[in-house]
């Protein structure tokens, strides 16, 4: 009887888990096992793949547009990464306070988070237009000539990265309010006692302790950050020049634009083992500056 109860428990489980099984299997395993396969051969999805070993791999770290990719991409990361965290931090702490109507201000932030990234990117490139865009026309106001943003060399990167920060900080400051009220009372009372300004409670105890959290948004950013793509695509296509091309965004063009199958697969398990490098090290130097409250 106790074993039929078993069987019958397993059964149900699998039941239920069979669905999501399948979906598992057929969109992401078996997708990712011919990517491996088509990663190692010639083909452009009409003639029949030729093997060519790893010379689509070698290719991808000989070939300038990979290179420059990977480069913008970790120049993202650079504005990125600080610049979300800061004023996911900052939102945060404002977040936290007691004040009527926080409930709202608290959706409000976050309304940018559950917007497409087709919808953002569309009206961000208008914002961001050299003659019409309302970002030059408030500078002005300033007697600033703003430049023409997107079709700048030098100011197209600077602005998907502001546009990103602007979409994503609302998921931040979420993240790290959570982190934020997880904080026990009993620690900003006993910094109190002793007369620890504001400032200092903010430094000894809120940004150490809040650090759990950090780690968290930290690794979500850094992996969305080499998947770069939606906002690339609509905004600047990967120019002026190059300047905001990313290694996704190659990977598209590559596959369906220049039929380069094999190499597209190539950049994108190169694309994989970096996520997974950077992932792993940042596992490990976690253990030296978070904080968990015991």
């Amino acid at each position: 009887m106790v074993g039929q109860n078993k069987w019958m428990k397993r059964t149900a489980i699998l039941v239920f888990l069979l669905p999501s099984l399948i979906g598992l299997l057929l969109f992401q395993l078996i997708p990712m096992i011919t990517s491996g396969v088509i990663s190692f051969t010639d083909w452009n999805m009409l003639s029949p793949a030729k093997f060519v070993g790893f010379d689509n791999f070698v290719k991808v770290f000989t070939d300038e547009k990979s290179y420059t990719s990977l480069l913008n991409i970790f120049k993202f990361i650079v504005g990125y990464i600080p610049l979300v965290l800061i004023f996911g931090t900052f939102l945060a702490v404002l977040l936290n306070r007691k004040l009527r109507g926080i409930k709202f201000y608290r959706a409000m932030i976050f309304i940018p988070v559950i917007t497409s990234w087709i919808a953002v990117s569309i009206v961000w490139r208008w914002f961001l237009n050299g003659q019409s865009g309302l970002v030059n026309y408030f500078l002005s106001w300033f007697g600033i000539q703003g430049p023409i943003w997107l079709q700048d060399f030098h100011w197209a990167l600077p602005a998907i990265i502001a546009v990103t920060v602007w979409k994503d900080v609302g998921f931040v400051s979420i993240i790290l309010l959570a982190g934020l009220q997880e904080i026990s009372d009993d620690y900003y009372e006993a910094a109190q006692i002793d007369g620890a300004s504001s400032w200092i409670q903010f430094f000894k105890i809120t940004l150490p302790l809040l650090t759990p959290a950090m780690f968290f948004v930290m690794t979500i950013s850094l992996i969305n950050s080499f998947q770069l793509f939606d906002q690339v695509m609509i905004m600047t296509g990967g120019g002026p020049a190059g300047s905001t091309s990313t290694i996704v965004e190659q990977v598209y063009k590559n596959a369906f634009l220049n039929n380069k199958m094999g190499f597209a697969s190539a950049q994108s398990w190169v694309l994989f083992a970096i996520i997974f490098i950077v992932t792993v090290i940042q596992n490990q130097l976690q253990k030296r500056w978070v904080v968990y409250d015991k």
